[in-house]
Order: C-alpha cells, then sequence, then structure tokens
C-alpha cells in the first residue's frame, strides 16, 4: 500500500524482515495497535494481536456514534498547537503520519471521507465500523492473528507475556512486544489503566492517569439549577481561562456542573488550576457576538412594568439556562446596576472544584513518559517492549486529534519494532 511505508529505510526494513521472519505481540486493539499491526504484518513479521474485549476497537467505535471525526484539516502549526507541551514529542510522529496521510490511508481502504463546516474530518457515511471492518479484513489477509479475550496481566520472572484468556492463563514469547492499552477512561470498553502496575514493578517512568477531555463540578448548584436545566445546552457562548483568548462554541449545564465540546477543550488548563489551587474559576461570554458598552445600552433602556426577566429577553434574547445562570452565579445588588448586570453577562465568573471521575472522560492525560522511551517509542528500562497510543503521557482537545496521533504512534512504534528486530539480528 502506498503511502505507509513512507520512511527511507522502511524499504530496506522490509527486505530483512521478510527473508528473516520474527515473531511480535502487540497488546490492544485499538488504532495504535491495530497501525502498528499493519505495519509489522506488511513487512513479513508474525503478529499475534491480543485484546481483552470480546472485539476489537470497542472505543473507536464508540467515538464513531453520533459521526466519526477521524482526523481535522486545520494547517499543521495550529494542529500540532492542540498537544500543548508534549507538541515536541508529537510532532516527529505527525510529520511521518499526519493527518493527510491518515485520509490517504483511509481511502485506500475503499473509505471516501469529507471535511465539515468546523474543519473536522469524517467518513462519508459518518460511521467507524465499515471502516473497521475493512482494515480487520486486510489485517486478518496479511497474516495477523487477532485473539480476543485475552488479557495482558504482566511479565513472568522469565520475562514472558502472561495472558489470560477463557481457557487459562498462558506464557507468550515474542522477538519484540508492543503496550498499547489505551488510558484509563472508559474501563468497560477495555481501557481501565490497569497496565499501570506492572510498568510501575519494572521501574518505567510514569506520570498519573487523570481525566482529559472531561467534565468538571461545581460547588452545588441550586435546587432550581439542577431540577430545571440539568442537561439543558449552553448554545452561542465563549468560555475564557485567565488570560485566555475566550473559544466560542457551546456546553452542557449537568446535575453536578458542567460539561461539553467547548469545556473539553478547557479541559487540561481546567484542570491543571484545580491541582494547582483546588478551584479554578471559567468566564462565560453569554452574548459573544455583542460588545459590553452595547449590552449596557439595551439594558439602560426603561423597563417599565416589565420584569427584568422580562426585559432581559426582549433587549438581548437572555431567557432560559442563560438567565438561570446569571441568578445562580450573581448577586441582587448586580441585576439593580446595569454596568455590573452587562459585565457579568459578558464574563460570568463560574468557579469549577474537581473533575468528574477519570472513567466517565472522553480521554486521560498521564501515563508512560516520553522520557522513558527512546526515539522509536521503545522503553529504555525494557528493551524490546514499545508503547503507543494514549497509554503515552499526552493529551489533546476532542476533534480528530486523539485519534490521529494514536494512529501515528501506532505506526511509529511499528516501525521503531522492525528497526529494533533488524538491529537486534
Amino acid at each position: 500500500m502506498p503511502g505507509l511505508f513512507s520512511l527511507p529505510a522502511a524499504h530496506a526494513m522490509t527486505q530483512h524482515a521478510t527473508s528473516s521472519p520474527s515473531h511480535v505481540a502487540i497488546i490492544g486493539g485499538g488504532p495504535a495497535g491495530l497501525m502498528a499491526a499493519e505495519v509489522l504484518s506488511q513487512a513479513g513479521v508474525k503478529v499475534d494481536l491480543y485484546d481483552g474485549m470480546p472485539s476489537v476497537g470497542r472505543k473507536f467505535l464508540l467515538a464513531g456514534v453520533g459521526g466519526m471525526n477521524i482526523t481535522h484539516s486545520e494547517a499543521y502549526p495550529a494542529f500540532l498547537s492542540r498537544y500543548a507541551e508534549r507538541a515536541p514529542q508529537i510532532a516527529p510522529l505527525l510529520r511521518a503520519f499526519g493527518a493527510e496521510a491518515l485520509c490517504q490511508w483511509i481511502h485506500e481502504l475503499g473509505i471516501e471521507t469529507f471535511v465539515g463546516s468546523s474543519g473536522r474530518v469524517f467518513p462519508t457515511d459518518m460511521k467507524a465500523a465499515p471502516l473497521l471492518r475493512a482494515w480487520l479484513k486486510r489485517l486478518r489477509d496479511s497474516g495477523v492473528v487477532i485473539h480476543t479475550r485475552h488479557r495482558w496481566l504482566g511479565w513472568d520472572e522469565r520475562g514472558g507475556l502472561r495472558i489470560a484468556s477463557p481457557e487459562g492463563e498462558n506464557t507468550i514469547q515474542a522477538d519484540a512486544t508492543l503496550l498499547a492499552l489505551g488510558g484509563g477512561s472508559w474501563s468497560r470498553l477495555g481501557s481501565d489503566g490497569a497496565w499501570m502496575l506492572p510498568l510501575e514493578q519494572r521501574g518505567v517512568g510514569l506520570a498519573p492517569l487523570q481525566p482529559s477531555n472531561c467534565g468538571f463540578e461545581v460547588h452545588a448548584w441550586s435546587e432550581l439549577m439542577v431540577s430545571k436545566f440539568a442537561g439543558a445546552p449552553l448554545k452561542n457562548i465563549a468560555i475564557g481561562l485567565n488570560d485566555d483568548v475566550p473559544r466560542l462554541g457551546e456546553c452542557v449545564i449537568t446535575a453536578t456542573g458542567i460539561e461539553g465540546s467547548l469545556i473539553y477543550a478547557h479541559s487540561a488548563s481546567i484542570r491543571e488550576a484545580i491541582n494547582q489551587h483546588g478551584s479554578a474559576t471559567i468566564h462565560l461570554d453569554l452574548l459573544p457576538g455583542k460588545p459590553v458598552d452595547k449590552v449596557q445600552a439595551a439594558l439602560s433602556k426603561p423597563r417599565g412594568s416589565r420584569s427584568m426577566a422580562k426585559h432581559l429577553h426582549s433587549q438581548l434574547g437572555i431567557d432560559g439556562v442563560k438567565a438561570a445562570l446569571l441568578r445562580e452565579l450573581t448577586s441582587a445588588d448586580t441585576f439593580a446596576d446595569m454596568t455590573s448586570l452587562a459585565r457579568s453577562i459578558k464574563a460570568l465568573p463560574l468557579p469549577l472544584v474537581k473533575t468528574r471521575p477519570l472513567d466517565e472522560a472522553i480521554s486521560s492525560a498521564g501515563g508512560v513518559l516520553f522520557e522513558a522511551m527512546d526515539e522509536r517509542l521503545m522503553l529504555k528500562q525494557l528493551p524490546g517492549v514499545f508503547c503507543a497510543g494514549e497509554m503515552i503521557d499526552w493529551e489533546a482537545p476532542t476533534g480528530g486529534y486523539l485519534l490521529t496521533a494514536c494512529f501515528a504512534s501506532g505506526r511509529a512504534a511499528g516501525l521503531g519494532m522492525l528497526e529494533w528486530l533488524q538491529r537486534k539480528d
């Protein structure tokens, strides 16, 4: 397949692996593990892939519910910036296999894509299942053997891989191993973070797993907010944190706080502020298209006998959940002062006190430190053991960035394993 082996040394590695077959074990059947399996099997390496769930790609399929957002079309500098402090480590992975290469690879599977109005890239049918089916067929045709309901338990005293299956526990010997076990969220789909303990016992550098792309809790909503507005969408707003430029979008009020795409975009910064200070205050702009002086001018118009609620609705279109938030988060004195009320409408402070539980998060931060691996994504403490995907310590917002880096890291790890096998022999 053109496009996959684009690095100069790949052809030489392929020839070597074909003439002297090696055997590798891949633990984890998400995008990273499957991509590494493709790289290795197409180079003639014998690949056994193990996954603890009854089928592979379960979190990938869940991500496709409501529309499979595979990657993003924005320019590379902006794309790379989404990985924040880990951008320097993610950059070589994306240079080798970024958004354009990923789209080409999808097209080679017979799946067409389109760019949505937000710049996100989707399969034309918006579904993940056809893509996964086509991919698994190609993998099986190239010799990849997939073992489901096979859970990795760690290593035995001789370095063998302990695998639990419905038939009991077995020990697997492999020339190289890839760990692609996902992060710590959505444990029911297999990403439970249980791999942290065996790696910690082997001295591998790890960062604690934390929620990413997650909801946050307030200290306590009033009974009215919970009973009337839990689940209510907040549309056409902007959210800012500290000195960051406010971002436009939408989110949702929950019984415990707030969640949704606009919150997820800020989740790393909010979480770290809570870690450092015990809370974080975001500011909601309820009317991002209207400057504060225009808001104040509208509020200052005579309202006669109308209530303030009707005044807000008639002059500014503020009602429902937006009006409830204003009442919830401001004082009676603020409502009596049109200047203060206008400022609150444009920058309504909402203190957040903690993240929702890790298992509810879309993804997780933390995991295997890049500093614990070499440039091939091989663990320095465990030669021949590689890592890829979300179990590595990086995070990104939703919008296709998570999947793109998972694919890219799986490909990089697969090529790294080929190189290591060649040098080993």
